[in-house]
């Protein structure tokens, strides 16, 4: 086994190496992508977080080669969606601290791409976060702030803060990205359902204050969401909808909306069958083809890079290559895959 787990770190760090050497084409583009990373743990306690699972000696044996060997994993998921050029922006959750974001941005060939990081450090109980990585060239960062839902229910556990962060793209426009990790389903759909509305709530607030002051607002929002383009919280609370012929520049837009209608693929399987809980969503005025810096629902996807699946072998087809299944390591990447878009430049 620790034979087969050498062996593929070998061949993802050649991956890895030669993407990164290939020469950079005339930044015409701005990718970005979001990657729920499936508990990018560092392997040392924190007093204050429950983080026992990923410590040398707890049951998942999270020990610091398998922290470098995921660093190493999310890098060349990066390198692989990016292509021939590496993303503007990239949203990550289930990042746990900065430790983590050292080993990736210094620890792994991404150190040769130059990525700089913002992230939340939030109420979580088990202490995963959220964060944006950004390209300095294609993106000067202006502020950042934590949003931090405060549940007025007793029963609901602290969360994940929203991460917001403003910058100026290099069309000279100032673009507000958010990146959100809502509460998950555990305890059932019902149960969880108020908490996420709660924190779409929120950030539609949030969305509509920019909308209001900004003279010209350009609104990207990022994150696993745990629910579906058509659930009640993205489509009705937050008030995301499918782009369509008639696009109001003031209001959101979530670009994985039409992918829900293909029901042999999305970003997460559960039980055989596979959904979309990782989002990209904008506001109208990224979709209008004369903006400086504009997209399409057509330039939306979720990235199928063969390394990143495997056989399911219980419900046939495939699935995420993911880094545990139950207890056993299986040196995967994540149970989720990542989601991207191209925005157009025009100078």
């Amino acid at each position: 086994m620790q034979d087969i787990i050498i062996e593929r770190g070998i061949k993802s760090f050649i991956f890895l190496f030669l993407l990164l050497s290939l020469p950079t084409k005339a930044q015409d583009r701005f990718r970005v992508m979001f990657y729920n990373t499936e508990n990018f743990f560092d392997c040392t306690h924190d007093s204050l977080k429950n983080d026992y699972e990923f410590l040398p000696n707890s049951m998942h044996h999270w020990t610091r080669d398998r922290v470098y060997q995921k660093a190493l994993h999310i890098a060349q998921t990066i390198a692989a969606v990016g292509e021939m050029t590496p993303p503007a922006l990239i949203g990550l959750c289930e990042v746990e601290n900065d430790s983590c974001m050292y080993y990736l941005l210094h620890r792994s060939p991404l150190r040769q791409m130059d990525y700089q990081y913002v992230m939340t450090h939030s109420a979580d109980e088990r202490g995963i976060d959220v964060a944006l990585l950004y390209q300095r060239g294609m993106f000067s960062l202006l502020q950042k702030d934590s949003i931090r839902p405060h549940f007025p229910w007793k029963s609901f556990r602290p969360t994940r803060d929203i991460l917001h962060v403003s910058g100026l793209v290099i069309t000279g426009d100032t673009l507000d990205v958010f990146i959100c990790h809502p509460p998950s389903r555990m305890g059932g759909l019902k149960a969880s359902e108020q908490a996420r509305m709660y924190v779409a709530a929120l950030l539609h607030n949030y969305a509509d204050s920019l909308m209001s002051c900004r003279q010209h607002p350009q609104i990207l929002i990022m994150g696993d969401f745990n629910d579906y383009p058509d659930s009640k919280s993205v489509n009705e609370v937050l008030d995301a909808k499918e782009p369509s012929d008639s696009i109001a520049p003031h209001r959101l837009y979530d670009l994985m909306t039409d992918k829900i209608k293909n029901k042999s693929f999305g970003t997460y399987k559960y039980h055989g069958e596979w959904n979309i809980l990782d989002q990209i969503i904008v506001s109208g005025s990224l979709l209008l083809p004369q903006a400086a810096m504009h997209t399409s629902k057509a330039d939306a996807h979720i990235a199928n890079c063969p390394f990143l699946l495997e056989k399911d072998e219980k419900y046939f087809g495939i699935k995420p290559f993911r880094t545990f299944y139950g207890m056993k390591y299986q040196n995967g990447y994540s149970d989720h895959l990542p989601v991207y878009a191209d925005f157009r430049l025009l100078f």
